[in-house]
């Protein structure tokens, strides 16, 4: 009777249990190592359980705790249900593979099933990296980043190669342990002739990244490149439910400047202030040279003749017509149209300003996915930034030029840090420095800005890029090419850090070819799926045929 009891509540257990696992290894906890065995139990509950409705729910369960357990600070808002309602949709749309990976085993076998659950789960990072309701938060190969020396082969693969490799270490570790119940061999026999997969399969991309690691550094042309620049980066520690108020602009412009004038110096080629530091409330872009913070700005930045200013802003743009308006924009007074966006800014001592618009915008903050289809959709945004609505997406430039040091930098804002085929492309246009601009106080002291500041470290890794991190409230930091942390500043502390930044306008395997694996997999994926339908079709055919 208890074994029977046992029995009906495995399945559960086994959900359960790979839930707690994928939750303890995820950064910021020093457990990362329980990632090569946090699928195996899934892959076990595979094996066992042969009832649809029963395995949807366990695979579920493990999906919801895995979300919640990483991902709870969402719901840390003005509107906790929006972070009940990502984690709950999340976790249905991470069910995906592992009910295609059930369905092949039943038609295709063991062997087919593991390849197929490699492809589903690879194309479905990579579609939810590019779809409007992108949340890649929890993507596998992001489980290294506080692990840089681990991964130095990222500049080769990205984090899909980090996914695969999880993925390959639980299969198996799995299916040696499956063999070792079914055959009863002497240890050291089994060992010889089995355990040494799983082994090899961990083993191997740590040798490679140390391999990886010295071959950067050795080929590295440290004579003759281009020199090391002095940049400060100013974190001033704003409350971000604060910062929007009527009134607190020019207040915080005072500490900005304060900040800035206590690092900056003749020799200081850039400043890099956080995310909508100027403007919170918005400023219309053909008007910026008259906004007395830009002149305020250029009034400091005539001490220090060599610097720009990086910083990002709320800006607004107007379109005469509604012709010429995107889908994003919205009516005002006399006909016309106007677009808000989340932007970075280059600001000098010239009258002229480079905008740079974040594309990669926040679900449900930022963006209220699709609907150009469905406009009433825009008034559930939530406020986050004193704009409701989705911000706009019409591109500004794509990097920002320093015409007097001779190089491009990009601005990443925000959210926009944890796309690695994104960041490469801007580092394909030239850009030898990045930036990136953030306010990571909105979810309060959790888990949240200390993941996304170690996802920084991925992107470093991918472009063998220096990063100059702002964030408003923390933490900011600069992160070498190697995916080291320089300087990092405590959360919620005001704080002023500078130090010298090579840029480096070579190339990585990552940046000159993007995600290569991952656009294999969808390939497979395709072809896989057309031929599971033909053979679906043949078979139905045949059967009538038949009968």
């Amino acid at each position: 009777m208890a074994n029977r009891s046992f029995n009906r509540w495995l399945p559960w257990l086994l959900g359960l249990a790979s839930g707690l696992l994928l939750w303890a290894a995820w950064p910021s906890s020093p457990l990362t190592l329980l990632i090569f065995l946090a699928f195996i139990p899934l892959l076990h509950l595979t094996t066992l359980v042969q009832h649809r409705g029963t395995y949807f729910g366990c695979v579920y369960l493990a999906m919801v705790i895995w979300n919640v357990g990483t991902t709870w600070w969402v719901g840390n808002t003005t509107v906790p249900m929006s972070g009940v309602a990502a984690n709950v949709i999340n976790a249905l749309i991470m069910t995906v593979p592992w009910v295609g990976f059930k369905n092949i085993r039943k038609r295709f076998g063991t062997t087919m099933s593991y390849l197929a659950l490699i492809v589903y789960w690879l194309t479905f990072e990579y579609i939810h990296l590019n779809w409007e309701f992108s949340w890649p938060w929890l993507t596998v190969g992001n489980i290294f980043a506080m692990h840089p020396g681990w991964i130095q082969w990222y500049e080769y693969t990205g984090t899909s190669g980090g996914t695969l490799w999880v993925l390959i270490v639980n299969i198996t570790i799995y299916t040696c342990w499956q063999k070792r119940r079914q055959y009863s061999l002497p240890v050291a026999t089994f060992l010889w002739k089995e355990g040494w997969k799983p082994a090899a399969a961990f083993i191997i991309p740590f040798i490679l990244s140390i391999i990886t690691g010295v071959s950067y550094w050795t080929h590295k042309p440290f004579k003759g490149g281009p020199r090391p620049l002095s940049v400060v980066v100013v974190q001033p520690n704003i409350d971000p439910y604060d910062k929007f108020a009527d009134g607190a602009e020019s207040q915080q412009l005072e500490k900005f400047m304060r900040l800035t004038r206590q690092m900056a110096d003749s020799n200081t080629a850039y400043i890099v202030w956080p995310e909508t530091a100027l403007f919170p409330r918005g400023a219309w872009e053909h008007e910026l040279n008259e906004q007395p913070a830009v002149q305020a700005v250029r009034n400091m930045l005539k001490q220090y003749p060599n610097a720009k200013l990086i910083t990002g802003a709320t800006t607004l743009k107007r379109y005469e017509n509604k012709d010429e308006a995107p889908y994003s924009s919205r009516p005002m007074d006399g006909g016309m149209y106007f677009d808000a966006f989340n932007t970075g800014l280059q600001i000098d001592t010239s009258n002229l300003i480079q905008i740079y618009h974040k594309s990669k915008l926040v679900p449900g903050v930022e963006l209220i996915p699709y609907s150009r289809y469905l406009k009433f959709l825009d008034n559930f945004a939530l406020d986050m930034g004193g704009i409701t609505g989705s911000y706009g997406r019409s591109p500004g430039v794509a990097v920002l030029e320093n015409n007097t040091q001779h190089i491009k930098a990009f601005p990443t804002i925000c959210y926009e840090s944890i796309y690695g085929e994104f960041v490469a492309e801007h580092v394909r246009l030239g850009a030898s420095l990045l930036f990136i601009i953030t306010n990571d106080g909105w979810w309060g002291n959790t888990e949240g800005h200390r993941q996304h500041l170690q996802y920084a470290r991925l992107r470093a890794i991918e472009t063998r890029r220096w990063i100059a991190r702002s964030a408003n409230t923390g933490i900011s930091c600069f992160i070498t090419p190697a995916g080291d942390l320089e300087l990092p500043q405590p959360y919620w502390q005001e704080a002023v850090i500078k130090a010298n930044v090579t840029p480096d306008p070579t190339f990585t395997f990552y940046v000159r070819n993007g995600d290569l694996i991952s656009k294999g997999a969808l390939i497979f994926c395709i072809l896989l799926l057309i031929y599971s339908l033909v053979l679906r079709f043949t078979n139905r055919k045949a059967y009538v045929e038949r009968t």
